[in-house]
């Protein structure tokens, strides 16, 4: 049994073929299964993937780089520079990768080709088609990417997050929600509290930047650094890169009275991150489709900031369409600022019945269990097969 998954370039596209992996294992623990990734060489997916006992193969991948006015597709604002990567990805990259897919995938053999989107993986899903070797694919977006939407044209399955995923066939289109990794699930708050020196006399945010756009949100993070510490207790993710700019600046602002509540760090593990989630009493994120269903599968309250550069403006989509179960609150980039933002949490906070409500929304609209979903259906398809 050999299953080859391919999926582009982000946490947002690797922690779900984890999730789906360790579901199969544990549904399927016999030795005669293998798990095989065919995608552009990313070094946190890779590595992410190396520890999951994946089989790794990498590819020249390119990438159609796409603007839009109010009205479409616009090739004014297009400049000469990405006009320039476009042609070369579209004449050179994208073939060479389909070639190098097409070898690949002849040598590994595998009986089935499970896609999570991005442009790492339309080369090996075009490359499927070719050559007749069936496709699943998961879009965890309300608005599927341009890679997914291609490749749901000839995909025997269509896995979606979101009730009202625009674009595919409802024919094969099935609900389960994003897969998340159960482990995320099993954080403790003693261990917390010893992880990042909790002191526990105040409510705790916890504030995660996210690997996109972190800059805007850990600026204004500083901005109000004192005036949220006097009522919170904060966790702040502030990007691996930002780390050190963010210790600094953090050192300078902060008053001597606080420095105690304030908690900083640039990347947390999987074994971190499960703490910091089960001791948040109230999150604020990025709203990409992970951050979205892990803290709802916690519960947690939440204020959503969508990535305004996202593609399709997916970010924003996914977030109000969250946000309208009563489970978060939306707040645009533009909007981040200090007074209207500590009006809304604390008028979250000076209502513990809204509290309780955005907690029993989340659970509701949380899928804790859409990997074993997506599992069962690749072995039911072994099965049939």
């Amino acid at each position: 049994m050999k299953i080859l998954f391919t999926g582009g370039g982000t946490g947002g596209h690797i922690f779900p073929i984890v999730a789906i992996a360790r579901e199969i294992r544990r549904i399927y623990p016999k030795k005669d299964l293998e798990f095989y990734y065919l995608g552009m060489k990313d070094e946190f997916g890779l590595i992410m993937l190396g520890q999951e006992d994946f089989k790794i193969k990498t590819i020249v991948s390119g990438k159609i780089r796409r603007y839009f006015s109010g009205s479409g597709f616009s090739l004014s604002q297009m400049s000469i520079a990405t006009l320039y990567y476009n042609i070369i990805d579209i004449l050179f990259k994208i073939p060479f990768g389909f070639l190098q897919s097409i070898f690949l995938i002849l040598m590994i053999r595998p009986q089935l080709i499970f896609s999570k989107g991005g442009s790492g993986s339309i080369s090996v899903t075009q490359s499927a088609r070719f050559l007749r070797i069936p496709v699943f694919l998961h879009e965890s977006d309300i608005v599927p990417g341009l890679s997914n939407r291609i490749t749901s044209k000839w995909a025997k399955k269509i896995f979606v997050s979101f009730p009202k995923t625009e674009y595919f066939d409802p024919a094969k289109t099935i609900l389960v929600g994003n897969p998340i990794r159960k482990e995320l699930l099993e954080g403790d708050n003693k261990t917390a509290g010893d992880l990042f020196d909790l002191t526990f006399q105040k409510p705790i945010i916890l504030f995660l930047g996210g690997s996109q756009g972190a800059e805007a949100i850990n600026d204004f993070v500083l901005n109000i650094l004192n005036d949220f510490l006097k009522e919170f207790e904060l966790i702040h993710i502030c990007g691996r890169n930002n780390l050190s700019q963010v210790e600094a600046e953090s050192q300078v602002v902060i008053d001597e009275d606080f420095k105690k509540y304030y908690h900083v760090a640039g990347f947390l593990d999987e074994e971190r991150m499960k703490h910091a989630l089960k001791v948040a009493d109230f999150i604020i994120t990025r709203s990409g489709s992970g951050s979205i269903f892990e803290i709802a599968a916690l519960g947690k309250p939440s204020i959503l900031v969508p990535l305004p550069s996202a593609a399709a403006n997916h970010q924003a989509k996914n977030a109000y369409a969250y946000s309208q179960t009563g489970a978060a609150v939306v707040v645009e980039q533009d909007n981040l600022t200090r007074n209207f933002f500590l009006d809304i949490i604390h008028n979250i906070f000076l209502h513990p019945d809204r509290l309780e409500k955005m907690t029993t929304e989340a659970l509701r609209f949380s899928k804790p269990m859409a990997a074993k979903a997506i599992a069962r259906e690749i072995l039911e398809y072994f099965t049939l097969e």
